[in-house]
């Protein structure tokens, strides 16, 4: 019998230690391991006739990532076997605490030269969002992170923005430059025209008290738009 079959019907310590999930992420390092293998040391146990593994990948497998899985509501995930509200509020948390570490790295250094780190951060910030969500990234001169806010929320479909407060926020921190980010819970990352008109109305308003406007986000189901990349800002 191959290991391949074998570890449908092993329970995980009964595999060879190198190919043990947790044994693994000790001897090579957490970036070593497949999404499976770490969302098994995550879930800890399996259910009846399953390991944890088996259980990781199938969860994977339904979601269709794991970003979707990530941002999956809480009745979304606690109907599946082998997901209660303890393991539920488990993953909320190891969430939470990421996006947390995210935007303490961000305020330590100049954005522009950390792409991947702000668009990681507002990924965890706005992909599990039900309602849309405008948040700005605030900026000092040195593209220093001064704050991070939401600051309007609104329907599934559409948040009121109003220009007049995004520059009480900008003067009040006296930011030189912003970043501005919104979810489409639709899931579809394409801007719509009121998107580009907002965009437009903003760069323009806060370009009378010389704040630049970097770049305008969209994060739909763990997508990413950028405006800037895109030539419409």
């Amino acid at each position: 019998m191959t290991l391949l079959n074998a570890t449908h019907i092993m329970a995980i310590p009964d595999w060879p230690e190198s190919e043990r999930p947790r044994e693994k992420l000790l001897k090579l390092g957490a970036a070593n391991l497949s999404e499976t293998e770490l969302l098994a040391i995550f879930l800890r146990t399996g259910v009846s006739g399953r390991s944890a593994v088996d259980l990781a990948r199938e969860l994977i497998q339904h979601f269709g990532s794991l970003t979707s899985l990530f941002t999956a509501n809480q009745e979304a995930l606690c109907q599946l076997p082998g997901i209660g509200i303890a393991k539920y509020t488990q993953l909320q948390a190891v969430l939470e605490m990421s996006r947390r570490a995210l935007g303490e790295t961000l305020k330590s250094g100049n954005v522009l030269n950390s792409p991947k780190l702000v668009r990681d951060f507002l990924r965890l910030s706005l992909a599990n969002k039900q309602h849309e969500v405008f948040i700005g990234i605030f900026l000092d001169a040195k593209n220093h992170t001064i704050s991070t806010e939401e600051l309007f929320s609104g329907t599934l479909t559409q948040a009121s923005v109003y220009p007049r407060e995004v520059i009480k926020r900008a003067l009040h921190h006296n930011a030189a430059a912003i970043i501005f980010a919104h979810n489409h819970p639709s899931g579809n990352t394409s801007p719509s025209h009121a998107d580009k008109e907002l965009t437009q109305t903003l760069k323009q308003a806060l370009t009378l008290i010389d704040v630049k406007v970097l770049d305008h986000f969209i994060i739909a189901n763990g997508s990413i738009l950028s405006f800037a990349e895109h030539n419409l800002i």
